[in-house]
Parts: structure tokens; sequence; C-alpha cells
């Protein structure tokens, strides 16, 4: 999962454009980049770690101009070396650069095809330079100069055909302005702004609606499946439906886990979803655990802190934070290596003993996923001395993997494939496991737009909404991303990075 940013201004953008990724932070913390444009030429500082880490007052001042954007990543498809850090640039035709939130399920073929048809030379494992490439192919097709409006749909119509996945994209082409754009099935989010100041209107594209509002943009609407957004550099702003059969099927974790609270997605606020989804669950221990003698409800932070509460007024029971979070530590489910997981759970989280002590308590989290964080933070509960340890999950049980942006490749990681719920309980040492029905799931996060006509719920149901993921593909990216291919994939680009330093 990643977090785009892109700005038109009528004054110099980096600093926005900054305080917009520190707030989308949480959508990835291997890498951050920004890039703008100044005396008709690219400025660009990226490369590994934090956004305030990323960027240091030297390459601030350096990053001058009225129009940029910027990306926060984690990765899914390629490395995580600093060489696939974005935006990416290639100069031709006029000079592009693109960042990108998302997975391409179709990366094999395209990166061949490219290569073999367009003579396009591609230098990372990322999928998001294809894009880029696939993107800057179709421009450099266009016969008229500067490019037209026309031009800059008809180029994004044509990636729209070629490029299968989930995408949201923003770019800049030299001399002419920003182009976002969304995949036609509207899996990964994006969102338009805009600021009226004196010297005119400026807008702005990003993948939630918390970066418009910690600049100052007020939210103009969701960016339509399918749909692209084209920003000149004097500031005109065009919109078109580039997709022949466009279709809103939203990505539910990011109700989930991934999105800020204080974010909406598609007319749905991420606070509100997660209220019902605590209601829901609530009921549903009512209902089976009606015997269960629970003392308290502790919420595992953050994420669950809102559900628990619910299921706690629910079920009439004390809501109590038994868990100290050191906020200095990463969040583990985005860490690169299951090694470097287990060992950032206790250094995160810390016990409040007087809270668990001789109680039967029901922990809560958003989701449970390859389950370390739960056998150890359950671990944890005991040690505080709890008597007993009900664990609940406001997610159904992950048992697919996902191939649309989110880090669940390897189905031998997900503790719920192939397992019963008992079998699972008893993996992360709980005297009682619920999860979430994947109806109710739905339903919490539906009922706030009834426009939304299918979520993407691949990791719970197994059923993919591109409908070209099959067992081979699948097979393909979990050797791709399991933690041992990644670890050796990122020595090798590493090497050939120093290679290519010691012939410069």
């Amino acid at each position: 999962m990643c977090g785009i940013v892109g700005i038109v201004g009528n004054t110099p953008v980096n600093q926005s454009i900054y305080d917009a990724l520190t707030v989308l932070q949480h959508r990835g913390q291997d890498a951050a980049g920004i890039v703008t444009i100044d005396d008709n030429r690219f400025r660009l500082r990226k490369a590994n770690g934090l956004v305030k880490d990323v960027f240091q007052l030297k390459h601030m001042q350096r990053l001058q101009g009225q129009v940029g954007i910027g990306h926060v990543r984690y990765p899914t498809a390629g490395s995580s070396s600093a060489s696939e850090a974005q935006p990416f640039y290639v100069n031709s035709p006029y000079g592009i650069t693109l960042a990108h939130n998302g997975n391409l399920t179709n990366a094999q073929d395209l990166r061949q095809s490219l290569f073999e048809k367009d003579r396009r030379h591609l230098n990372t494992t990322s999928d998001s330079e294809i894009l880029l490439n696939v993107l800057a192919h179709q421009l450099s097709t266009a016969t008229s100069h500067p490019l037209t409006v026309d031009d800059m749909f008809a180029a994004v119509a044509s990636v729209h055909r070629q490029v299968s996945g989930a995408y949201a994209v923003v770019a800049m082409v030299i001399g002419h302005g920003v182009i976002a754009f969304r995949d036609p099935k509207g899996i990964r989010p994006l969102c338009l702004g805009k600021r009226d100041t004196e010297a005119g209107t400026e807008y702005m594209v990003a993948s939630e609606t918390v970066a418009l509002d910690a600049v100052g943009f007020d939210f103009v609407r969701d960016v339509a499946p399918g749909e692209a957004i084209y920003i000149t550099l004097d500031g005109q702003l065009h919109t078109s439906q580039c997709a022949d059969t466009p279709s809103l099927n939203p990505c539910i974790f990011e109700f989930v886990y991934f999105s800020r609270p204080d974010s909406f997605i598609d007319k749905v606020s991420v606070y509100g979803a997660r209220i019902r989804m605590g209601q829901k669950l609530g009921a549903k221990i009512q209902r089976e655990w009606d015997d269960a003698d629970i003392d308290v409800v502790i919420p595992i932070p953050e994420t669950s802190c809102d559900i628990a509460l619910e299921i706690a007024q629910v079920l009439g029971k004390p809501y109590r934070q038994g868990f100290v979070k050191n906020r200095y530590v990463g969040r583990t489910f985005i860490m690169p290596g299951q090694q470097m997981r287990r060992k950032s759970v206790r250094r995160k989280l810390n016990a409040i003993r007087s809270e668990f002590k001789d109680k039967r308590v029901l922990l809560v989290d958003d989701s449970i996923v390859r389950g370390t964080t739960s056998e150890q933070i359950i671990e944890m509960a005991r040690e505080a001395g709890a008597k007993e340890v009900y664990m609940a999950s406001a997610a159904p049980e992950v048992r697919f993997p996902n191939v649309y942006g989110i880090d669940m490749p390897s189905v031998n990681e997900l503790i719920a494939h192939g397992r019963e719920v008992d079998e699972i309980g008893q993996l992360i040492g709980a005297d009682g496991l619920v999860y979430q029905d994947l109806s109710d799931l739905v339903a919490a996060v539906g009922e706030a737009n009834p426009a939304i006509e299918r979520f993407e719920t691949s990791v719970f149901s197994g059923e993919y909404v591109t409908q070209d993921v099959d067992q081979a593909y699948l097979e393909y990216i979990q050797s791709l991303r399991n933690d041992d291919a990644k670890t050796v994939r990122e020595q090798q680009q590493e090497l050939a990075n120093l290679e290519i330093h010691n012939e410069d």
C-alpha cells in the first residue's frame, strides 16, 4: 500500500506536499519522494525512510516550483531498495514523472511487451515503472505538439485497455501539467480537492481526504473508477471518463485497517464504518458467546480502539486501554520480514498489568493476518496476569493472497489459510476466537454509500474482481513476495546499483 499526492498551485508546493505525505505516512514507511517542476525542469528528492527523515532543509530548498507530486511507499511488487522509491521518471516524451498506489496483475506481459514492441528498457522490478512507460509510450504516439487535452485522455484510455489490476496514479508532464487517474474497478482510492486563493484556484489529488484537510484544501469529490483528471500548469481543470465499463469496487481493507479514521473513502467515513463493524461484531459475540464471562474489553491499539468501544457497549462490559503503544515503532503489518515483525511487537506494545490481573479479557484487533502479532499479544496478556484471554477480529478470516497492492501474498504466511477458527485459536493461544462475518463487514462499510456496487474482498472470499487471477499467477506472486524472495531480490538490486555506481 502506498500514498500519493499531486498539487497544481499558485505558490511553491513543496511544503504542502511534505505536510500531505506526513499524514499519509501510515500508507507506507519504506520510502518517500517528492518531485516538482521548476524552470521547466524536474526537481527530485527520494530515498528510503520516513518523510521526516528523507526531506531535510537543503532538500526542501531545492524542491522549488508551483507544481509537484509526492509518494510514500511500502513494497509489494519489487524490492525495498532505494532505487525503487517513487516517483519514477522518463525523459521522453517531454519528460514524465509518476507515482502509483496499487499493483498490476499483468505486469509480466507488460514488461515483455514494452521491451519487445516499444523498445523500452526497465531498470527496476517495480510495476510502477511499467505503468510509467506504458503511459509514456501512449503519449509519444500523439501527433499534436504540444499535447492536447484529448491526447492526454486518449493515452489514459489506452492505459486502461492494456493494464489490469489496481492503480491510483498521479503523473506530471513537463510543459503540460498533472494527470491523475484511477483503475476502472475503483479498487484503490483517489480524491480531488481545491483551494481558492487571491491568485486563483489550486487543485490537489490524494489517496485520502485527510491529506486535503492537512493542507487546507476543500474536498471536491472522489475520482471515479476509470476517470482521469488533467490539470494544466496554468490551473485549468479537465476531467473525462476513460474506461469502457467502469464499476466501483473499493478495497474493503482500506476501511478495516489502512486508511485513517478521519478520512472519507468513496463517500464512506472510515471512522463511521469502524463504529458499525464494532456494533455488528458485538452482536455476534453476544449471540455466540452468551456463556462467556468476560470481565473487560481491551483493544489492540490503534485501529481497533473505536471497534472495541462499540463491542464493549453492546456487551455491557467495561472498556479499558490495556496496552501502551510506543509510537516510534512502525506498523508491524507492513514491516518487510517476518523476523522483524516478531522482534517489533514487544517493542511496540507494553501491557498495563492492573487491567489484566485476574481478569477474563476480550482482546479486539482489526484483523489477524499472519497470527504472529496476535500470538505474542495474547502471551503478553497472560504474563500480565489475565485469567482467560479471548480474541475478536473485526475482519473475517484472511485466507487468500492479495494481488492488488496489500502485502499478503504468500498463503503459507496466512494463519487462516486451510484452517478452521478453532484451530487458529489454538495456534495463537486464545481461549476463544471470533471473526466478523463477511456479510456484516460489507454491510458495515456499504451502509453509508449504496452506490458502491461491490467491494474488493478477495483476501476473505478468494474472488478477484479483475477476473484475471488464476492459480498460476498466485503461485508466481508467492514466489516473488515471500520473505526469503524479497531478501534475495533486495540484495541483487543493491549489487546492481553498486555496479552502476562504480561504472560511473
